[in-house]
């Protein structure tokens, strides 16, 4: 197995992807590619109501959230995304 992947909180906001439907200024939920090629979902996090009924062999990690978006919004993001 490789190294862990861990996040560089020195990245920048790129752009927003998807569907730009509310200025980025508005609180909603939002995907964000960063100037390193990561990725940024803002969204509800429920890392407590989820924690205890994760599929088997999930876990999160205690410097890590579960974020719930609305579908809608990642398949919009999804169009925006690169191949490579």
């Amino acid at each position: 197995m490789g190294q862990s992947w861990v996040a560089n909180p020195n990245s920048d906001f790129v752009r927003r992807l998807g569907d730009n439907e509310s200025p980025p200024y508005e609180t909603c939920p939002d995907v964000w590619e960063m100037d390193n090629g990561d990725f940024v979902v803002i969204g509800s996090d429920l890392t407590d109501e989820y924690r205890a009924r994760l599929p088997e062999g999930v876990s999160i990690a205690s410097h890590e959230r579960l974020v719930v978006v609305p579908r809608r919004r990642l398949l919009s993001a999804k169009t925006h995304l690169p191949d490579e």
